[in-house]
């Protein structure tokens, strides 16, 4: 935590340095102490301690500098840091103006020069103020803080990534700058900086303005860039299967890569609550669970390179090489496949315009403050979308679950569905579906159609959160990697046609359960073909293939 400071501005060096010095002498223990030599350098210096959020306790001018004076100064002061306290030091001809500025520009004291001995006319004044200060001063949030809107798509991209690698950040939102003052105080400072949004403040002073993802990747300390060209286990996917297979490969010895595109956690990070994962009674979230796995696999020294998209797979004798987005390529023994599944979009008419302005895929659980006394719309009936009600409820005056089936029995766990029926600000609306969504720079109104009877309405909306299935993203592997005609990858059995191994499998052994037509590229998880959709079904998988990946490599090595 940054030590409290104390400001004093003189435009006369000798008595600034002179204050300067006391000041040191009494307090530099416990505060950090600045000065300025004009009420206009002052201002500079207040506002990047503002910008910075660091603490402001008190402010010490003295009455007559040219072009603004004491009592103008601490006026402006007020503005930016309104907790600080204000004493004025004057000459005996002005204490009329000293006085007046108590009872009208809210200064709290004024001292008469020269304040010799300090012991006696100086610091027990200031202790007083100072102490009056500590009773009522709470610590500033000390990390990343971001500036935005609610109904900003970059805002909410922003937040979703810290949020998603585990990055701490306060939010501030500019909206609430016309009824908080330490909003307002904190635009005001920043000036013209203010308004390129999303904005992030960092404790170091560093500010980005709409900032890239990958450069707040970097900035922030998470790895994009490999530390080598060459690995044992090079794993494309961070969620729970790829999660599971680094953790395993690394513990047995294999040099291992993780390359992940958006957070570590995968879609399972986005679940608010998994209430039926073994060894949890008490369920955990899904950022809980990716956080302990990325820890425990950085633990046995897996290189994790997130955010990082790879763009295409090639083979060359025993190695497979993957390339990535920003042109790097690394190469590998094994190569495991286990990107999962991407939230299926909702077709209908405003709704890209609306993403991230109240039109949200996925958990979404960064949201669900701000939807506190609103009503929410979800859309979806599996696991993912009761989860997210539950959730939603706790925040939410109402949650209206939107299913187009008659009723959530076949496409939920019935955990889930008791849970809901006992949650009395939750309800759902079978046979309905979302058809149009309204709005210019940010959700209004949602168009729902009643299946059963054909009527639609329109309903007043700020928030719809989207759970529609999932589909893979495998374009990348090109034709090197056979998929299901919907882009699932064929693995094991499902590789044999008529008894016949794939052209491509050079092996004198039928592909095992999870290796798929090239040798040494395993798949595991969503994005497999026939797997079962759970996280638990995903960590035994990522588990498993490590011992085939040892079968393969102790053959071929």
């Amino acid at each position: 935590m940054p030590k409290p400071v104390l400001l004093t501005v003189d435009d006369d060096p000798e008595v600034l340095r002179a204050i300067e010095r006391d000041l040191r002498t009494h307090y530099a223990d416990k505060y950090r102490i600045m000065r300025a030599n004009s009420g206009s350098a002052a201002l500079s210096t207040l506002r990047e301690l503002k910008a910075r959020n660091n603490p402001v306790a008190l402010l010490l001018a003295d009455q007559r500098m040219p072009s603004m004076d004491g009592v103008g100064f601490l006026a402006e002061a007020t503005e930016i840091h309104p907790k600080a306290k204000r004493a004025l030091l004057t000459a005996y001809a002005d204490t009329t103006a000293a006085i007046e500025a108590i009872n009208q520009a809210r200064i709290h004291y004024y001292l008469m020069k020269p304040w010799d001995p300090p012991e006696e006319k100086l610091y027990p004044a200031l202790d007083d103020l100072l102490s009056d200060w500590v009773s009522a001063y709470r610590p500033l949030y000390e990390g990343i803080r971001v500036l935005g809107t609610r109904w900003s798509n970059r805002s909410y991209e922003l937040r979703d990534f810290l949020a998603r690698n585990q990055v701490p950040y306060q939010w501030i939102d500019i909206e609430l700058a016309q009824t908080d003052p330490e909003v307002r105080s904190l635009i005001d400072s920043l000036g013209p900086e203010a308004e390129t949004l999303p904005l992030m403040l960092f404790p170091d002073g560093t500010r980005l303005a709409e900032p890239a993802l990958p450069a707040v990747a970097d900035k922030v300390g998470l790895r994009t860039h490999a530390l080598t060209n060459f690995y044992d286990l090079a794993i494309v996917g961070g969620g729970p299967a790829g999660l599971a297979a680094a953790v395993y490969g690394a513990s047995e010895g294999l040099r291992t890569v993780m390359i992940e595109r958006e957070a570590p956690g995968g879609q399972a990070g986005l679940s608010s609550r998994i209430e039926n994962y073994l060894g949890f009674p008490s369920g955990l979230s899904g950022s809980d669970l990716a956080r302990r796995a990325v820890t425990q696999a950085r633990r046995f020294g897996v290189e994790i390179l997130s955010p990082q998209d790879v763009v295409g797979v090639r083979v060359e004798g025993p190695y497979r090489f993957v390339k990535m987005a920003d042109g790097a390529e690394i190469s590998c023994n094994a190569l495991l496949l286990a990107m999962g599944v991407q939230w299926r979009t909702l077709d209908v008419p405003g709704i890209e315009r609306l993403q991230g302005a109240g039109v949200y895929y996925g958990g979404g659980t960064s949201e669900a403050i701000a939807c506190r006394g609103e009503t929410v719309y979800i859309v979806g009936g599996a696991n993912s979308a009761g989860q997210a009600a539950m959730y939603f409820s706790k925040y939410a005056d109402k949650v209206v679950m939107l299913v187009r089936g008659k009723s959530l029995a076949s496409t939920m766990s019935h955990y889930l569905i008791e849970q809901i029926e006992k949650t009395p600000n939750i309800q759902v609306w079978g046979q309905s579906s979302v058809v149009e969504v309204h709005g210019d720079t940010r959700l209004n109104s949602i168009t729902v159609l009643c299946e059963n009877t054909g009527a639609r309405e329109e309903v007043p909306a700020t928030s719809l959160f989207i759970f529609i299935g999932a589909q893979p993203r495998t374009d990348w592997l090109g034709t090197l990697i056979e998929r299901d005609e919907r882009g699932f990858i064929l693995s094991g059995p499902d590789l044999l046609r008529d008894g016949k191994r794939p052209a491509s499998w050079t092996l004198d052994r039928d592909p095992g359960l999870l290796e798929t037509n090239v040798p040494g590229i395993f798949v595991v998880g969503d994005v497999r073909h026939g797997s079962v959709k759970r996280v638990a079904s995903g960590v035994g998988e990522g588990a498993v293939v490590v011992q085939f990946m040892h079968q393969y490599l102790a053959k071929v090595q």
